[in-house]
């Protein structure tokens, strides 16, 4: 199974809107909506439009392709939060505007979605891009407010890594929060309670 993991992923991205491309974001989508365990072959090949050849002429099986499909949507995920933190402005302006982007919250997050799942979570493959996706993004982060800090944006006292941790977390837990209540409402707080704390730490400008 390993080995034709690796040759699909060695594919690359598929031509937009061929037969592979269709099954690709059909899956996202499912495990989206339903998680892991709750996407079936079947609902995957009904999305995309497609037979039962089609799919497996491209893919193993069902892990194959949702390995495709999460490595899909953390690379999306990624690209779009890499857009903010690179943007103009101070470290928390940037962070601030992470944490305001706009988001689906009642839906949860897709790649968060996907820790829920045992069978994800118990395979090394499946469960690299999520490792992947929240270990850079901490990264990514701490960098920000360590830029902060050189600039005199931010205090010395600040601990970049535990912070951008902390803004990871509150994200996630915002996530469950609200799809608990349904209610957007304690997402939004748990944002803008982590975005006064993280002002307080703010240095006046010269």
């Amino acid at each position: 199974m390993s080995s034709t993991r690796d040759s699909a992923a060695a594919a690359g991205t598929p031509p937009p809107g061929s037969t592979q491309e269709r099954l690709v974001i059909s899956t996202q989508e499912l495990l989206w909506e339903r998680g892991y365990v709750g996407t079936s072959p079947k609902a995957i090949l009904q999305r995309a439009g497609v037979g039962q050849g089609s799919m497996y002429h491209h893919f193993a099986g069902k892990s194959d392709l949702a390995l495709a499909a999460i490595r899909r949507t953390a690379g999306d995920m990624r690209a779009a939060a890499e857009e903010i933190f690179s943007a103009p402005g101070t470290a928390y302006d940037r962070v601030a505007a992470y944490l305001l982007r706009e988001r689906q919250v009642l839906r949860g997050c897709p790649i968060g979605r996907m820790t829920q799942d045992r069978d994800v979570v118990q395979d090394p493959e499946l469960r690299a891009p999520l490792d992947e996706m929240f270990g850079w993004l901490r990264h990514r982060i701490a960098e920000v407010l360590t830029e902060g800090q050189r600039h005199g944006e931010l205090s010395d006292a600040l601990d970049p890594s535990a912070v951008a941790a902390s803004v990871a977390a509150v994200v996630q837990g915002g996530y469950v929060l609200a799809r608990a209540a349904e209610d957007p409402a304690p997402f939004d707080a748990a944002v803008h309670g982590l975005l006064a704390l993280l002002a307080a730490q703010t240095t006046p400008a010269p």
